[in-house]
């Protein structure tokens, strides 16, 4: 690959969300700063969306990474569960034990015994949910049943959600009136600037162990952060393809050109392009081009 071409220690810009890579620009540091705050006040729900590709599972981790010894927490990745199975999920996350013989009516005996333990030993507990917009209609209502569980003075139970616009237009749904009432801190996280796009881009350089004169200049950053409308996946999936390009072709300077090339070759990018800069999408595939310069270099 182009590490050693360009003295780097590990990928830039991989799409595995590694929070090593984390940069606290505007969005991400307010959603962050709005996460803590609500989970501090004890309240039952709180909810952040964000497009596709904006980076909430990055963030995500970075909450469990960074969140207070005193939570306890329960992280489901993949909530598309039905009732039962989310419970049994809550269950064995929270460390209770052979949840997955258990009767419904005596799991939630448990996860109520268990949340109560927690918190006479002066624990808060909190659910994460990332990609909550694939929850089923019964799980969302047996999330917010979860929330009943509380003491005189606080609820037993938080509840993260991490999700897509999708969950604002099912919330808006008159069944689902009562869970949208319990949410008490919302975040909308947007895309990147232009001038964002910039910082990311130089940052997760800069990780990857980069010292040399800068490669992607003020005006590529710009075309990046137009042609991605500044989704920190698609930047990372451009500036990927551009770096294996001036690798394959023995360059140390990145160009527009080879930015087309990268845009021409993924797909999510080609539509943008056209509106935003009129740019021709040809049928020029880079993963050939990148073949060829790979085997021709193997061969010398």
């Amino acid at each position: 690959m182009y590490l050693y071409h360009f003295g780097l220690r590990e990928l830039p810009f991989t799409l595995t969300p590694n929070t090593n890579f984390y940069l606290g620009i505007a969005p991400h540091y307010e959603a962050f700063e709005v996460l803590l705050t609500a989970l501090k006040t004890g309240e039952g729900f709180i909810k952040v969306i964000g497009e596709v590709g904006t980076g909430k599972t990055l963030l995500c981790r970075k909450l469990l990474n960074e969140i207070p010894e005193h939570f306890v927490t329960a992280y489901i990745p993949n909530p598309y569960l039905q009732p039962d199975e989310l419970r049994r999920a809550v269950a064995v996350e929270l460390g209770v034990k052979q949840a997955q013989r258990m009767s419904v009516q005596l799991l939630t005996q448990r996860i109520q015994e268990r949340l109560l333990t927690l918190h006479s030993q002066g624990h808060s507990v909190v659910l994460i949910l990332d990609e909550a917009q694939a929850l089923p209609a019964e799980s969302l209502e047996a999330l917010r049943l979860f929330t009943n569980l509380e003491t005189e003075t606080r609820k037993l139970l938080q509840v993260v959600l991490f999700a897509q616009p999708e969950l604002d237009q099912r919330l808006n749904e008159t069944r689902f009136r009562q869970l949208k009432q319990r949410i008490t801190f919302s975040y909308g996280l947007r895309a990147m600037t232009g001038e964002e796009v910039a910082q990311y881009i130089d940052h997760r350089m800069h990780i990857a162990g980069y010292k040399g004169a800068q490669l992607f200049d003020k005006n590529l950053c710009q075309q990046i952060a137009k042609v991605t409308e500044g989704i920190p996946r698609l930047v990372n999936i451009l500036c990927h393809k551009m770096l294996m390009l001036s690798y394959g072709q023995g360059t140390y300077q990145l160009t527009k050109t080879h930015l087309k090339l990268a845009v021409k070759d993924t797909e999510a990018t080609v539509e943008k392009a056209v509106r935003v800069n009129g740019w021709f999408a040809s049928g020029v595939l880079l993963s050939m081009l990148l073949i060829g310069w790979y085997f021709l270099g193997e061969m010398l």
